[in-house]
């Protein structure tokens, strides 16, 4: 029996992570993929996707912010931390259905999940072997050397709390146009050109460059459109590449 794998969408605030979720998992069922969704996000006013698990159904930010007299950012953290509460029924829920992906819709401000104890928790009942996270680097964030170089830092600190791989995805991709598009990869995948980008500037961008690439923290983006479906090949041949050394899980059914 192959392994399941559970991938949490990661990004900051505007990146894509709900079109993502819906495109990749249509992707993965046209693919005929068994593939399972779970919206842990209570301030979503709408779901482009028909989530299989959605924390709504236990509690809403207007609930909680009813319930403990708090205003919408208290709220996101209570709802945040709620969501440990609900680990157990969320995982009874994927085991009866027994899907082969998983895909979590993580809330909006990405520190709601990557640095509450509730995502800690929840990887580590899932089984942390067999986490994965995909990040989404923000298009127009990316433009700049700096603005790339603060996304693959968020990244990173994602990385180093939740302690599992991660595929970096640049979202939006079809926005861009074609010679930004071609910048930002290179940046991703020649460090050098980067710093040349980034060498003009004194003091903490420098300093950061330097430790990001000591510690092997620069990855090359895949692109990807969950508009126009493209990328999500790629996505899905970086999760093989992890988990499955490259064996294609349709060869399983």
């Amino acid at each position: 029996m192959e392994e399941r794998v559970y991938v949490f969408v990661v990004g900051s605030a505007g990146s894509g992570k709900t079109y993502f979720t819906k495109s990749f998992s249509d992707w993965l069922d046209l693919k005929k993929i068994d593939v399972f969704t779970v919206n842990l996000d209570p301030g979503a006013d709408y779901l482009p996707y028909s989530a299989d698990v959605d924390v709504r159904e236990w509690f809403t930010l207007e609930e909680i912010m009813s319930k403990y007299d708090v205003g919408p950012n208290g709220a996101q953290i209570i709802a945040a931390d709620l969501i440990s509460t609900k680990v157990n029924e969320i995982i009874d829920e994927i085991d009866y259905n027994d899907p082969t992906f998983v895909i979590f819709d993580t809330p909006g401000q990405m520190e709601l999940f990557t640095l509450r104890a509730s995502s800690e928790i929840l990887v580590s009942s899932l089984g942390r072997r067999n986490c994965i996270m995909v990040y989404l680097y923000d298009p127009v964030v990316s433009k700049t050397p700096s603005g790339f170089l603060s996304l693959v830092f968020m990244a990173s600190s994602a990385v180093f709390k939740l302690e599992i791989p991660y595929v970096p995805v640049l979202s939006k991709a079809d926005l861009l146009p074609e010679h930004d598009l071609e910048k930002i990869i290179e940046w991703s995948t020649n460090q050098e050109k980067l710093y040349e980008e980034i060498s003009s500037v004194k003091g903490l961008s420098l300093e950061l460059f330097h430790v990001l690439r000591e510690a092997g923290l620069f990855q090359p983006l895949i692109p990807v459109s969950s508009t126009k479906m493209f990328g999500f090949e790629d996505v899905y041949d970086a999760i093989q590449e992890i988990f499955y050394s490259g064996e294609d899980l349709e060869s399983l059914y």
